[in-house]
């Protein structure tokens, strides 16, 4: 019972997005939308038993970026826009989604047919556009889901829109941990599961935290493979770091930041916390 209560909440809490997006963002400033974004993915990270901690969030930069991020699972979407709200690259398949396909697309995202080499290049030139008018875009350069516990090798073509546009490239890495401080694999949205499954494990699996580490820019250069290889490093030793709590040592712990003013219900009130290193 106490589970398909939290799955109610849960779809509550999407048809309230598609209710915000569609009366709210109409008439609200580009930065009301980030805050509204914000709030609305904080208390989804909440419903879901998560909280949410940023390292090194001095060095990010809000405007004309290529956020690039290892991938574990869907829920790295919620995890990202918690931390600053920002449209995507995802697969087709997502747009057929009930709810969530409608909001990714209201909200920016810019859908990828992978099975077309064509799509590839349609992307870069939206991309570039896109990261030339000071849009903030994330990609998952890995091309698919992992554990978590690794990282797969980044795929260079669409580091081609950084490059082609003359704009940085800001690598960030999720990892995810239980209660007792261990990296979790439990969100990891691989194999053949399902997604309702996937939120099953989660919802089974006890409080969590997602760390999220904030890597500093990087100067796109003329080589995407180059570019992409760079991030790849940034990401791998974020990875390492967070793995073996080099950046989680007492002197290091995150301290809580201001929370919009639209954040303080959602993060107060389900212990949420957004952090950054000091």
């Amino acid at each position: 019972m106490k589970l398909a209560f939290r799955k109610a909440r849960l779809v509550a809490h999407l048809l309230h997005g598609m209710w915000t997006v569609a009366t709210r963002f109409p008439r609200a400033s580009a930065d009301e939308r980030l805050k509204l974004s914000r709030a609305w993915s904080l208390k989804m990270l909440r419903l879901c038993g998560m909280r949410l901690v940023v390292h090194n969030d001095d060095v990010r930069l809000d405007a004309g970026v290529l956020v690039v991020s290892n991938h574990i699972s869907w829920i790295d979407i919620y995890v990202i826009n918690a931390w600053r709200p920002t449209p995507f690259v995802s697969k087709a398949e997502i747009r057929n989604w009930p709810v969530v396909g409608w909001l990714a697309e209201q909200l920016g995202t810019v859908f990828i047919h992978r099975e077309k080499r064509s799509d590839a290049k349609r992307i870069m030139h939206e991309l570039a556009d896109r990261l030339n008018a000071g849009e903030l875009m994330c990609v998952f350069p890995e091309g698919t889901t992992s554990n978590g516990l690794s990282l797969l090798p980044f795929h260079a073509n669409l580091f081609q829109a950084p490059v082609s546009a003359s704009r940085p490239v800001q690598p960030i890495c999720i990892m995810y941990e239980d209660a007792d401080g261990r990296q979790s694999t439990t969100p990891a949205y691989i194999d053949d599961l399902t997604l309702g499954d996937s939120l099953d494990a989660m919802l089974r699996g006890g409080a969590l935290t997602a760390h999220v580490y904030v890597g500093a820019p990087l100067a796109p250069g003329a080589d995407r493979r180059l570019l992409a290889a760079e991030a790849e490093g940034v990401v791998r030793a974020a990875l390492g770091a967070l793995q073996g709590g080099a950046v989680r040592s007492p002197q290091d712990m995150p301290v809580a930041t201001t929370v919009p003013a639209e954040c303080d219900a959602a993060s107060a009130d389900a212990g949420v916390t957004v952090a950054q290193r000091q």
